[in-house]
């Protein structure tokens, strides 16, 4: 079980990082990211929700990299995935046009291609903090590289998975973003 919960610390901690970086790589990208908020959080106030944003995605990453802090890592990180995928649910919901900036990069119709996305890494989160707790134990070496690599996909997956989803779903069977 530890290395499950390895392999969620590193695929969610990436996942985060990725995300946290793209958001402030420059001015433009935290304001492009700040402007969408919005459409995900209507009603709470653009710069302090970003910030919020960021500072939690940031908190995870540092978390999750310490191995005694790791479950609260993955509890926090669960929390911020499940509140984003609620914002996205309700935006669809609402027909409500909101605009995903997860990893700060080219903007994207928020739909449920994120909201899928979101679960899953909410689920991965969870497991692993989970995991951690039905059987804490060493790793060993071999195995943590395989938890890694495992984490290595896992995280380029997360990162594409929009991409992923215009290339594998046929356009005509494509629900709305």
């Amino acid at each position: 079980m530890q290395y499950v919960t390895l392999t969620a610390r590193c695929a969610v901690g990436l996942v985060f990082l990725v995300a946290v970086l793209g958001k402030i790589r420059d001015r433009d990208a935290f304001r492009e990211f700040r402007r969408s908020v919005p459409g995900l959080a209507p009603g709470l106030p653009p710069t302090a929700t970003s910030v919020a944003v960021v500072a939690a995605e940031s908190a995870a990453v540092v978390l999750l990299a310490v191995p005694r802090t790791a479950p609260a890592g993955l509890a926090l990180a669960g929390a911020v995935l499940l509140a984003f995928a609620t914002g996205i649910h309700r935006a669809l919901r609402d027909g409500r046009h909101a605009t995903c900036r997860c990893f700060g990069t080219r903007p994207s119709p928020a739909g449920r291609v994120h909201l899928a996305r979101n679960l899953a890494l909410t689920a991965l989160a969870w497991g692993g903090l989970a995991a951690h707790l039905a059987a804490p134990g060493p790793v060993h070496p071999a195995g943590a590289a395989v938890a890694v690599a495992g984490a290595a996909v896992l995280t380029l997956l997360s990162i594409f998975f929009d991409d992923l989803a215009d290339l594998l779903i046929a356009p005509s069977a494509r629900p709305p973003r």
